[in-house]
């Protein structure tokens, strides 16, 4: 399967945080989730693969290109969508689709427009009178009007309503339907990404810890809860991680029906990807 993007040992140091031997790659025609907690290093990541910043480690390669030597080719080719909006209050749609048809060569105003009417945004009304979710849709209507092959999303769905929010997905989903576009989507909205995501990477403390297929993690890892003599009696190499409370003891498994026919463990409940993030961040080895 072809990647549209490779990182491949990408370290980054600051004074007071690091990021460490950061590898993942992305398929074409396919979602990524991006998880982790605030500070853990996504955006630092991102914004690497953006080329916002410079003297780090490691190789980055995007549409088969490194990034740091191809980077106007490549930027021709990307939607952006940052958590924090990158246009001046001041200015309107109507300017945006005038400024943006200077920058990409394949900017299209009649699909510009219609993501406005889609998401029914006004035209010619400032972005500072424009509220949280609709400036997060006027970013998104940006990103995909220059139609490009890769979406690197920071927390595109924030501030939106669960009727936009989904309005939004199904676009995402249509975005990649032609099997050669991606999707990098960082989110807090765990649920989104269990809709939608092909992949989920996630990151902890500067360090990937897992990077899998989302279906591999949903269908295949558990959360088994037993007591501490059942505990005593369970190999280590059997689970991931482990965290104790009053009454019990829960395991993260990594292959749920294998771990049940060993150990007769009754109670083994399906696993969210916050039930993940939680396990492997609290969690003991």
């Amino acid at each position: 399967m072809e990647n549209i993007l490779e990182v491949k040992e990408l370290n980054k140091k600051y004074d007071t945080f690091e990021l460490k031997k950061i590898s993942f790659n992305l398929p074409k025609g396919m979602i990524m989730g991006f998880i982790g907690e605030n500070g853990a290093g996504k955006t630092t990541t991102i914004k690497a693969i953006l080329n916002i910043i410079k003297n780090y480690t490691g190789e980055i390669k995007i549409f088969g290109l490194d990034n740091n030597e191809n980077d106007k080719e490549i930027k021709e080719n990307i939607g952006v969508v940052l958590d924090n909006m990158f246009f001046p209050e001041i200015l309107t749609p109507k300017d945006i689709n005038n400024s943006m048809k200077g920058i990409y060569k394949n900017w299209d105003s009649n699909l510009f427009y219609k993501y406005l009417k889609d998401f029914s945004l006004p035209i010619d009304k400032q972005i500072k009178t424009l509220s949280k979710g609709m400036r997060k849709k006027l970013e998104i209507a940006t990103a995909l009007s220059h139609k490009p092959k890769l979406l690197i999303l920071d927390e595109p769905t924030e501030g939106l309503d669960p009727i936009a929010r989904a309005e939004v997905l199904s676009l995402f989903q249509d975005f990649i339907q032609n099997e050669e576009c991606s999707i990098l989507l960082s989110s807090h909205i765990t649920t989104d990404l269990e809709h939608i995501a092909d992949y989920i990477t996630f990151i902890n403390n500067g360090e990937i810890v897992l990077s899998k297929s989302c279906d591999d993690i949903l269908n295949n890892y558990g959360i088994a809860k037993c007591t501490k003599e059942e505990f005593e009696k369970i190999n280590r190499d059997d689970y991931v991680q482990y965290k104790k409370d009053k009454y019990a003891y829960e395991l993260l498994v990594d292959d749920k029906k294998k771990f049940k026919n060993k150990y007769q463990i009754s109670v083994i409940d399906k696993i969210t990807l916050d039930d993940l993030m939680l396990l492997m961040v609290k969690g003991v080895k």
